[in-house]
């Protein structure tokens, strides 16, 4: 079954350093390598930061448009992954060591399965 790992991050107050950043992309290559080695990987990416953000809402006849998130909030979302799991068990596995899971959250959402379109004759 696939499964949306959801990155949310904490909202910082300060810059990261270099070295930081470096250390946080190096863990996150260590991960997607694992997850490709074990034949799970099917996407994920980082994510612009908030402040590059659009909500749309459609209410009646009007569509909202606003810069950034839907709300304030202490955690952002930073990236996903999605991952062909066995089960729960191993999507909870793999969510563990997702380096975002050390100061931050990463929801898993199992991906619905959608029917097929049919065909108008």
């Amino acid at each position: 079954m696939q499964y949306l790992f959801l990155i949310y991050e904490p909202t910082r107050t300060a810059e990261p350093t270099e070295a930081e950043i470096a250390a946080m992309w190096e863990a996150y290559g260590a991960f997607t390598q694992e997850a490709a080695d074990r034949g799970v990987m099917r996407g994920g990416d980082a994510l612009a930061p908030v402040s590059a953000a659009t909500t749309i809402r459609v209410r009646g006849a009007s569509t909202l448009i606003t810069d950034g998130p839907f709300a304030e909030t202490k955690e952002t979302l930073g990236g996903y992954y999605v991952l062909d799991c066995r089960d729960l068990d191993e999507a909870i596995e793999l969510a563990a060591k997702i380096p975002g899971a050390r100061d931050g959250a990463i929801e898993i959402r199992p991906i619905m399965a959608t029917p097929e379109p049919r065909a108008s004759a």
